[in-house]
């Protein structure tokens, strides 16, 4: 369900330490504004896991890692001195920086972000502070980092690095998750961050100057080690750093992974970061690579919450970015260049739901609604109180039909040609949109049941997300016990009584037992249950709950509330079904 590292992400320090200085509590809101600007208006990003584990492409002595290639020193617990000789063959002589800027640029990406150090503690640039570096210890005797930092600034595309600043599995005193392995690695993990880990970023904010620091990792940090990493920020402040550091800072941006949380972050700025197959750093054998449909509507689903899509490449130990991702990201490039109108520079969608397979974004008075797949009929917005001027294709520039339907909705007709991953259509409004979405109630089934379907949930909560469609939806990257759904159920008085309760839900094997309850109208219904494994993430099951919900006629807010997770993730519910108990 979820990779190691956004697992290390999520892991927090003692409460001790939830006090820790952020370097940019004092700003106003007008200044953070200008600062998040090129930020906001880029939606669409290139990430970049390279690295001395690329020289292993995913195999260690004939052993293929199951898990993401970056971690492959940890997972298979490799000694420091023996991963350190891969430093020797490294020679990416095919790397060009020009070449990888190009191909983000050609994608429609308007920013990259590059590993500058990963949690192997290799760095890919010329660094003072030792010679375990891609500069010093390789015959390739280059800095990738300097090197695109200038492509980045030829080409116009905004440039940032990713450092790991807590977890370095080669340096004495770097942490790492779940203990080290090799005597090498013991030491001071202060020490580590004053000697190593902030001379490293000052050098970058220095040298490089980077418009993102993304870290990754805060395991085992003080505030006092906050400080020293953060003490170069004064160089450069217009800076962007995200919410990895720790430590109660909270950063400029969230950091989902690897998921797309069904409401974004209302109020923050967010950005997805996912791999373009399963895994961040480059392995010979995974070619499960997401098609190109899947991530043009992963980027529009993304800004039509109001986030970023930080897509994830992971070049070859030779230096190039592997064919099939190139191949993709061009693709993914064309549509964008006849259809980025609809995504660059807007904000999320004005409605929570739509009447059909789509989204929607706006800038100023224009809404753009991107149709994953067109109606049989007219296209119908709906509760939307704005009055509209005009509509069109934004690859084409056809000019729709307006209509109104019985219900007083605004209707567009049918472009003569549909985009088969995406239709975007420009719709211009007398004034900014303003919708007035009516609540989403629950009515009883002909034989008196409610059905409270994963599509239908409000959800609240930073992670749990709607993932799929239609029936066999489900609520899904339920990793934390705060994130609750809830259904609002109008019960007409010949459906009012006792209800029992049958759970449609799927849990992996190695994350069962975690317990929840059904509330109604904010208290405990006394039904609920401790969540079994079936056989996997999609092995959906049936099951009968303990205890009788009572619904007198109305209107009732159900939500079902997780009290404790001993594991990743609470399970995958794909409904709940209220059966009236025979009277």
């Amino acid at each position: 369900m979820r990779s190691a590292l956004l697992a290390l992400a999520l892991a927090v320090t003692s409460a001790s330490f939830a006090q820790s200085r952020d370097p940019n509590a004092g700003e106003t809101k007008a200044h953070r504004d200008a600062r998040m600007k090129w930020w906001r208006e880029a939606r669409f990003g290139m990430f970049i896991h390279w690295g001395l584990y690329a020289e292993l492409e995913g195999e260690y002595k004939g052993v293929r890692t199951p898990n993401i290639g970056e971690w492959i020193m940890h997972d298979e617990k490799i000694p420091v001195a023996d991963y350190a000789e891969l430093a020797k063959k490294f020679n990416p002589v095919q790397f060009n920086a020009d070449q990888w800027v190009g191909i983000a640029k050609a994608a429609g990406m308007k920013y990259i972000v590059m590993t500058a150090k990963h949690h192997e503690g290799f760095a890919m640039f010329h660094t003072a502070t030792d010679g375990y570096n891609i500069f010093d210890a390789t015959p390739f005797h280059r800095d990738p980092i300097a090197e695109m930092a200038a492509a980045c600034k030829k080409q116009g595309i905004k440039f940032g690095v990713y450092y790991s600043q807590a977890q370095d599995w080669h340096h004495a005193g770097g942490a790492a998750y779940g203990g080290h392995w090799d005597p090498a690695q013991d030491g001071d993990l202060h020490e580590y961050v004053r000697k190593i880990a902030a001379p490293q970023v000052r050098e970058l904010l220095t040298k490089i100057k980077p418009a993102v620091l993304w870290w990754d990792t805060s395991v085992g940090m003080s505030t006092e080690d906050i400080d020293e990493l953060t003490a170069a920020f004064d160089q450069d402040p217009g800076l962007i750093a995200n919410n990895r550091l720790g430590n109660g800072v909270p950063g400029d941006t969230e950091t989902p992974e690897q998921f797309i949380p069904a409401t974004g972050y209302p109020g923050r700025d967010w950005e997805t970061c996912m791999t373009i197959n399963d895994t961040w750093g480059y392995k010979y054998f995974d070619t499960n690579f997401k098609s190109t449909s899947m991530l043009v509507r992963n980027l529009v689903d993304i800004a039509s919450k109001g986030g970023n899509y930080l897509l994830n490449v992971g070049p070859e130990p030779t230096g190039l970015i592997p064919a099939p991702e190139v191949t993709r990201l061009k693709e993914v490039g064309i549509w964008l260049r006849a259809n980025g109108k609809s995504i660059y520079g807007t904000s999320a969608s004005p409605f929570k739901r739509l009447p059909f397979n789509g989204r929607a974004t706006v800038k100023g008075d224009t809404l753009f609604v991107n149709v994953f797949e067109w109606p049989s009929g007219p296209l119908t917005l709906k509760w939307l109180k704005t009055g509209v001027k005009s509509a069109r294709v934004v690859a084409t520039g056809e000019r729709l039909e307006l209509g109104k339907d019985a219900d007083g909705n605004v209707t567009l007709s049918a472009p003569k040609k549909l985009d088969p991953v995406s239709t975007a259509v420009e719709v211009t409004l007398d004034g900014p949109a303003v919708v007035d979405e009516p609540e989403v109630t629950i009515a009883p089934q002909a034989d008196g049941s409610f059905q409270l379907k994963a599509v239908e949930a409000v959800l609240d909560g930073r992670e749990l997300q709607v993932e799929g469609d239609g029936d066999d939806a489900n609520l899904g990257y339920w990793g934390r016990v705060r994130d609750t759904a809830s259904w609002t159920l109008q019960v007409p008085a010949e459906r009012a009584g006792r209800f029992t309760v049958d759970m449609v839900y799927a849990c992996s094997p190695d994350t069962p037992d975690s317990t929840f309850e059904l509330q109604v109208d904010g208290k405990s219904s006394g039904v609920g249950g401790t969540v079994a494994g079936t056989a996997g993430w999609r092995d959906y099951h049936t099951v009968h709950l303990q205890g009788v919900l009572t619904l007198a006629a109305g209107k009732h807010v159900v939500k079902v509330v997780p009290k404790t997770k001993p594991h990743d993730d609470v399970m995958n519910l794909r409904r709940f079904v209220l059966v009236p108990v025979a009277r």
